[in-house]
């Protein structure tokens, strides 16, 4: 557990908390644009080459990872902070 997610164990923090809610929400709707972007040129990837790439493959799994991350710091059901606030998830 990281430092600023030690605050959220009592109720005079759970303000702060919401504000890192309202953020990591900004955040995952920012993320859900760019796994678009990185979906249609995945897409367009394999199109010209038959094969995906490698990279975009890890990214995308690492995308997985940080969603699921956010959605359970939204849903209580963490205290640990997802990326910006903790390291990117690995995606191997």
């Amino acid at each position: 557990m990281n430092e600023i997610s030690d605050a959220f164990g009592n109720k005079r923090n759970i303000w702060m908390r919401a504000l890192f809610m309202l953020l990591m929400a900004l955040v995952l709707h920012v993320s859900g644009t760019v796994l678009f972007v990185v979906t249609v040129i995945q897409f367009v990837i394999v199109l010209l080459n038959d094969t995906p790439n490698a990279r975009l493959v890890s990214f995308g799994r690492s995308m997985g990872i940080y969603f699921r991350q956010i959605v359970d710091f939204l849903t209580f059901a963490t205290e640990d902070i997802p990326f910006p606030f903790s390291e990117w998830p690995a995606g191997e």
